[in-house]
């Protein structure tokens, strides 16, 4: 357990980790399986103790998460809808990105900034956007809010966890993201609630259509 309490230490406590973040942030942007919530959270606890600069690891977290989403969404404007095609039709992101396709027009700006706390969604709504062709300046301003403020609520957990335990380091990780994945569930339940709301609302009906002779 010292061995990799010392390992993290020194790791954190080297300048590449900016970079690192950074790197970890672009390719969770297309390639979701890369937990970057997880090293800015972990980044987080050990800045309570002074390494690494907690408003460094903020900056590159939300720069590359930009980066990383715009990536995706250029992947998505490219490939357009053959891309979309080849995911399974009964898998989750399948189901994901039919959901943001209906969305996405009436309300891409909350969608996006929503979708930046779900891993895998953000991918899933990233790419669609492109697909659809969302205004390329309307998804860079809506993005800019959504991986800044995930930038800056992720290194604040950990940051927070770090406090908390500052002497135990991996106690305070484990709070950190017992937080980011309390966070999770609340957003998905609230998401849940909405589509089921939603799906409960009686179709609007339709009476006869007047229609006025012509004269």
């Amino acid at each position: 357990m010292m061995d990799l309490l010392d390992l993290l230490h020194q790791t954190m406590s080297s300048p590449w980790v900016y970079l690192a973040i950074f790197a970890i942030a672009v390719l969770d942007g297309f390639f979701p399986v890369v937990p970057s919530e997880t090293a800015v959270i972990t980044a987080g606890v050990f800045a309570a103790s002074g390494a690494p600069y907690l408003p460094a690891v903020i900056l590159v977290a939300a720069v590359g998460a930009l980066v990383g989403d715009h990536i995706s969404y250029a992947i998505g404007r490219s490939g357009g809808t053959r891309l979309l095609d080849r995911l399974p039709p009964d898998g989750r992101r399948w189901a994901a990105v039919e959901r943001a396709r209906r969305g996405i027009a009436d309300r891409g700006g909350l969608i996006l900034t929503v979708a930046r706390y779900v891993p895998g969604g953000r991918t899933a709504v990233t790419l669609t956007m492109g697909a659809v062709h969302y205004p390329r300046r309307r998804f860079l301003a809506f993005d800019a809010l959504a991986a800044g403020s995930w930038g800056l609520y992720s290194a604040l957990v950990g940051y927070l966890g770090g406090l908390a335990f500052e002497q135990d380091p991996l106690r305070g990780l484990l709070l950190g993201l017992g937080l980011a994945l309390t966070v999770t569930m609340i957003v998905e339940v609230v998401r849940w609630l909405g589509r089921r709301r939603r799906s409960m609302r009686p179709a609007p009906r339709t009476g006869p259509v007047s229609r006025t002779p012509a004269r």
